[in-house]
């Protein structure tokens, strides 16, 4: 639950450390709830946060700090006025380069792939529990604070660790498991996938966790984010899987 009162730190993290001395965390969404309950959370593991009630209202804000005073920006996808990916693209066209999380509906990987290419950080699926919301901004400001850019950027190279890293992952795949994958990534449900590849769902169903077993991830997020990285080493679509003689619906 976002903002459950007592909530404390796991031993492996070092949040505190990884905000710069007077800089907060920004949190932009239209809802009060959430944006109370985010501070709230941040607020009780000592982590400065200012909210904000919308894309356009952070904008306005956005002169008067100085981007040094910006750890990194929280903010909601679907928003009036100004949604969060063309929030992200106009703080990536002015040259913000703090990190910048996108939270998105449950089940929306589309959005959430758009967001990523669009030079998001990371993104985070709603609902979502705190533990899950604080190391996803660990993982985000441990990325900056290494100077690890963010997807994609005029200075984002294929040559980049990580981007190799998930490169050599992809490649691992075989031909069935990239399909699905490819899918997945388009936002299609289990169903369509099955329905596009000629398969039955529950085959389908287990070529996405083999898929995801040998990419060493616990979920589809996961899968994604190294999906677009491995994308801008020039890891294309899967080619088509060969037929499988003796294994009909493989």
């Amino acid at each position: 639950m976002i903002g459950e009162a007592g909530y404390s730190l796991p031993p492996c993290m070092n949040l505190q450390a990884l905000v710069e001395a007077g800089a907060a965390i920004h949190v932009v969404d239209d809802d009060e709830a959430v944006r109370h309950g985010i501070a709230l959370l941040l607020a009780s593991v000592g982590l400065p946060v200012v909210t904000h009630t919308s894309g356009i209202a952070f904008l306005h804000a956005l002169p008067a700090i100085q981007e040094d005073r910006i750890s990194c920006v929280l903010t909601d996808i679907r928003m009036p006025g100004l949604d969060g990916i063309a929030l992200l693209r106009r703080l990536r066209s002015s040259g913000f380069a703090r990190p910048v999380i996108v939270m998105t509906a449950h089940g929306d990987i589309a959005t959430a792939v758009q967001a990523m290419k669009a030079g998001a950080a990371d993104f985070i699926e709603k609902p979502f529990d705190d533990a899950v919301l604080l190391e996803v901004i660990e993982a985000a400001l441990t990325g900056f604070a290494a100077g690890h850019p963010d997807l994609p950027d005029d200075t984002q190279t294929a040559a980049h660790p990580e981007i190799l890293d998930a490169a050599r992952r992809i490649a691992e795949l075989s031909a069935r498991e990239r399909e699905v994958l490819d899918r997945l990534v388009a936002g299609k449900p289990n169903k369509l996938v099955a329905h596009e590849l000629g398969i039955s769902q529950p085959t389908a169903e287990v070529h996405r966790a083999r898929m995801m077993t040998r990419l060493g991830v616990r979920s589809l997020a996961e899968a994604v984010r190294l999906a677009v990285r491995a994308e801008l080493a020039g890891v294309g679509p899967a080619p088509p899987a060969p037929e499988h003689d003796g294994c009909p619906g493989c």
